[in-house]
């Protein structure tokens, strides 16, 4: 009784502390301070790159939560012409996924701090009920970061994602930016028209994070046929650290439980 007595007073305060620190080191990746006076986020540059294709090279500028620049080339495989287009300069995207993982991190955060070190926890079942709330915040946030939405090509063609470029798209072209674990790709399809007269079977292809040649859509009274599809991705650091501090807080957090549900199974014990 007295070791429980003391998990709950000295144990579970270090541990709250531990999940602090590690989560407020991940909040901080998000935000990347330059730690000038304005308090600006870092502009960071990246290449995208692929192996065994240079059909789409490009370079991204990405400032915390938003892709502020994109500069892309892309060699049309019929006729090796080489476009070339960017985003407007008035232009940035927002990267959702970045927005909500950092959301619910800071979600986790406030939990945590909302039990001060003069707190006292008087049973397990509160210890565990603050665990599991700090869990799926957590997890949520990995979710966001590693489970890129599915979208449609219809979807894809509609997004204001689009309308970011000079010279504009062609409208054989569709681009789509996302986050998946460390990394950040970018999905560039070609399309061709299908005919009326075509004989193939129209059949529309569904939500994907990643559509396949083949894959068939109907857009402003048009049915199109993806020809060929170009992914190219970076490493972005900062996420892959982001990953790791989700990992060990939710092994903390586990770990925490499973002390607290051994001392459970012996005593329903309370101390006041």
């Amino acid at each position: 009784e007295e070791e429980f007595k003391w998990l709950l007073q000295e144990e579970v305060h270090a541990v709250l502390k531990q999940l602090q620190d590690i989560l407020k080191e991940a909040s901080q990746r998000f935000t990347l301070p330059t730690g000038g006076a304005g308090g600006d986020v870092k502009q960071e540059n990246f290449v995208l790159s692929t192996s065994g294709t240079d059909q789409v090279k490009g370079v991204l500028t990405l400032q915390g939560d938003a892709l502020c620049q994109a500069d892309i080339n892309l060699k049309m495989p019929r006729n090796n012409q080489l476009l070339h287009f960017a985003f407007r300069e008035d232009k940035q995207w927002k990267l959702q996924q970045i927005q909500d993982a950092r959301n619910h991190v800071n979600q986790a955060i406030y939990l945590l701090m909302n039990r001060d070190v003069n707190y006292q926890f008087r049973t397990g079942s509160e210890v565990l009920k603050l665990m599991d709330a700090v869990m799926l915040q957590l997890s949520r946030a990995r979710n966001r970061l590693t489970t890129p939405a599915t979208l449609t090509l219809p979807e894809v063609a509609s997004s204001g994602l689009t309308k970011m470029f000079t010279p504009p798209l062609p409208p054989d072209v569709l681009v789509n930016f996302y986050i998946n674990l460390n990394k950040l790709c970018l999905t560039v399809y070609q399309l061709h028209v299908l005919q009326p007269s075509t004989t193939k079977n129209f059949k529309p292809a569904g939500g994907s994070v990643l559509h396949n040649p083949g894959a068939m859509f109907e857009f402003g009274n048009q049915r199109y046929e993806v020809s060929h599809v170009h992914k190219v991705e970076c490493v972005v650091p900062w996420l892959n650290d982001a990953l790791v501090f989700f990992t060990v807080s939710l092994q903390l957090c586990q770990q925490l439980k499973d002390k607290i549900s051994v001392f459970s199974s012996y005593w329903n014990y309370r101390p006041y």
